[in-house]
């Protein structure tokens, strides 16, 4: 998992190779941009091997399971080191959050491009969904008890909605409307990848066609 950018929870918008590839958050000591110069690249990758590291970590333990000595440690450092790059446990965290969205926006952007069924898009979200189990369900708790994962969550969803909605021209929806979408879509996509279907003893086939649905009319725009 790389940190290189910004995208949506499920981005069916742009490709992501067409965004620039940065992140850039308060405080100089933890901005890395992909175009800084050869000079900056140490410090850089540092950044990055500490938000890999912490990926693992996460969705290996989960957010409470985790600490930021395993993480600088798993990245090949001292425990000093993570505190150099973020604040805490929580900034790393949303730090993960903005690498797990271009991941996923890279996963399905050669898909959108080349105009998939929906029905394979949706697979192709839900797979990685299930591939980050344990970390998807770190982000839903923090999202309800933390204030700056909360915010962060919204933030990305509201950029998500604005680049579905410049993709769509001049019939755009209004974000209000997008935004219910999006929702089912994220939580239809973590249902299918938990195994939350088949735990009522009912086939998945519906609801992987329920997702499919979403995606179709966000493609579409309605």
């Amino acid at each position: 998992m790389r940190a290189e950018g910004d995208a949506g929870e499920v981005a069916l918008s742009a490709p992501a190779h067409r965004r620039a590839p940065a992140i850039d958050r308060a405080g100089g000591r933890r901005a890395y941009a992909a175009m800084a110069s050869p000079d900056t690249r140490p410090a850089r990758d540092t950044a990055a091997k500490l938000i890999e590291a912490a990926a693992a970590e996460f969705n290996a333990h989960g957010f409470t399971g985790t600490d930021t000595n395993r993480i600088a440690r798993r990245a090949g450092f001292a425990p000093q080191t993570f505190y150099r790059w973020f604040e805490d446990k929580i900034d790393v965290f949303i730090r993960v959050y903005d690498a797990w969205q271009i991941e996923e926006a890279r996963a399905l952007a050669p898909l959108l491009a080349e105009g998939a069924p929906d029905a394979e898009v949706a697979a192709a979200a839900v797979a990685h969904h299930r591939a980050y189990l344990q970390f998807r369900r770190s982000l839903r708790q923090l999202s309800l008890e933390q204030p700056k994962v909360r915010a962060a969550r919204a933030a990305s969803r509201l950029r998500q909605i604005e680049r579905i909605r410049t993709g769509q021209g001049a019939r755009a929806l209004p974000a209000a409307v997008i935004a219910p979408w999006l929702l089912e879509m994220e939580r239809l996509a973590d249902a299918l990848a938990e195994g939350e279907i088949e735990d009522m003893g009912l086939d998945p086939a519906a609801a992987a066609a329920a997702l499919a649905e979403i995606i179709g009319r966000i493609r579409r725009g309605g």
